[in-house]
């Protein structure tokens, strides 16, 4: 483990598998990024969260969007300001380092102190995106070609790196990465999570709302099965309108907490009506 680097153990509100907390761990030691891919609602974002608050660190993120270059994330040249002050003239235009504006790697690389940097959804953006930032991510350092700046990192950030498998990322960047699967969480796991944020839900309720949530995930020809963050807020819902364990398993109010497509509702409405005389099981 890395010098003066405490282990991941998770925290109170981010229930994890001894899968992931290792490969926190290892890619920690490795001081390698860490890549984790998973279906919508397995906590992927939240990880670098947790990782933030468990071991007292700055968490610096960037949100990748389809239009992010890899460059930005290093640093802009605001040209135009610079532009506009050498019209009015009230300032020395001369300093260019005063136009230099660091992104979110780049303030993860000169960072006083170790930080964990995010990279949220990389696979939202173009495909040489990820190949953009080898260099970056293997030396952690990097030059501002205006000023003939080279910046080099102190500490290896931990960086941790989300991907919801939209596109193929490249041979290259994977070799880079430590890769950890996120496997949604099954009953018993689920049971933990949502105890972290509904504490006083009886146990006959929580049972009977984790059957129906799970019988949901399984309906047939279903576009988007319901994640966690969704069960947390339907089970919010419940709570607040007092409806009783006998209620839920008669039917699935407040569906709309759960299934957000229009076909979504017509495929559990059918399953509903094909279950009905012999249980959801």
């Amino acid at each position: 483990m890395r010098d003066g680097f405490d282990r991941f153990a998770g925290t109170r509100s981010y229930i994890t598998s001894p899968e992931l907390r290792h490969a926190v761990n290892v890619a920690v030691a490795l001081g390698r990024p860490l890549l984790v891919k998973g279906e919508p609602g397995t906590g992927k974002t939240l990880l670098a969260h947790a990782v933030a608050e468990d071991l007292g660190l700055e968490l610096i993120t960037w949100n990748v969007k389809s239009t992010s270059k890899a460059a930005d994330g290093l640093y802009v040249y605001d040209t135009v300001r610079r532009l506009q002050d050498s019209r009015f003239g009230d300032k020395d235009v001369s300093d260019i380092r005063q136009y230099i504006r660091l992104g979110p790697l780049g303030r993860a690389l000169v960072a006083e102190r170790l930080v964990v940097l995010l990279i949220d959804e990389i696979d939202k953006a173009d495909l040489e995106f990820p190949n953009d930032l080898l260099h970056e991510l293997d030396a952690m350092e990097f030059e501002v070609l205006e000023t003939s700046e080279r910046h080099r990192a102190r500490q290896r950030p931990v960086v941790v790196i989300t991907s919801n498998a939209e596109k193929e990322l490249p041979d290259p960047f994977l070799r880079r990465c430590v890769f950890h699967f996120i496997r949604f969480p099954d009953e018993a796991q689920m049971a933990e999570i949502v105890g972290v944020h509904h504490p006083e839900l009886p146990k006959k309720m929580l049972k009977q709302c984790l059957e129906r949530f799970y019988w949901l995930r399984e309906v047939p020809g279903l576009r988007k099965r319901p994640s966690t963050s969704e069960l947390i807020d339907w089970i919010g819902a419940l709570v607040a309108a007092g409806l009783s364990p006998g209620e839920v398993a008669g039917e699935l109010p407040f569906l709309g907490t759960l299934v957000k497509k229009p076909e979504d509702v017509e495929a559990v409405a059918q399953a509903s009506g094909r279950a009905r005389g012999g249980g959801y099981r």
